[in-house]
């Protein structure tokens, strides 16, 4: 089983969420934010990320922790000899890709009279009816993430943010569907941009 080491673990979150504060950085990475601050000051240091001040401050990568966290991803990927894996897995991902969009898009918006306009959920029965097809989604899904986190254990992480994210829309936070930067469909992107970087494929 492989684990990256905590500094790599910091810098890739940053290279798959983008710029961001340091508490959505630790929550991504699973760690407290005292350590994930610490990580990130040393990777100040060595110039591999910088830090903006301000009440719209974070943190970012420079071009050369975008370029130092390829090449060490693709260490990894290689080392663990899982490229054909998680290359078979991501196109299992590829497939379940346009239908979670769709159900995202039909979370936001509903037709009322013909005319299409934006969901503000005053309709419980179409929001079951969405949340029903989410819950089905992600039941299919689960097949997927379980073959992309063989291939690599390091991306289990994200089957169990996505199962929090759905349960807390069920038990009716439904900001955790789309709208939550920890939502469904924000840790959905994030994994999409994970599997692209570590699979070295451009957008």
């Amino acid at each position: 089983m492989t684990h990256l080491a905590t500094d790599l673990l910091v810098l890739h979150t940053l290279r798959c969420i983008g710029f961001a504060g340091t508490a959505r950085i630790a929550a991504t990475a699973g760690l407290s934010e005292a350590d994930a601050e610490s990580e990130l000051i040393d990777l100040a240091v060595t110039g591999l990320v910088t830090h903006q001040a301000g009440e719209f401050g974070g943190w970012g990568l420079t071009a050369s922790g975008r370029a130092a966290d390829a090449e060490r991803i693709t260490g990894e990927l290689e080392a663990a000899a899982a490229r054909p894996a998680l290359t078979a897995a991501f196109d299992g991902f590829l497939v379940l890709n346009p239908e979670l969009l769709d159900l995202c898009t039909a979370w936001q918006l509903r037709s009322v009279d013909g005319v299409v306009v934006a969901n503000d959920h005053s309709d419980q029965s179409y929001d079951d009816r969405v949340l029903d097809r989410f819950t089905d989604f992600h039941r299919r899904a689960v097949v997927v993430l379980d073959e992309i986190s063989a291939a690599l254990p390091r991306f289990g992480r994200y089957r169990f943010r996505l199962a929090d994210a759905l349960q807390r829309a069920t038990c009716g936070a439904s900001e955790y569907l789309t709208d939550d930067i920890a939502s469904y469909h924000a840790v959905w992107a994030e994994l999409h941009e994970d599997l692209l970087a570590t699979l070295g494929i451009p957008r």
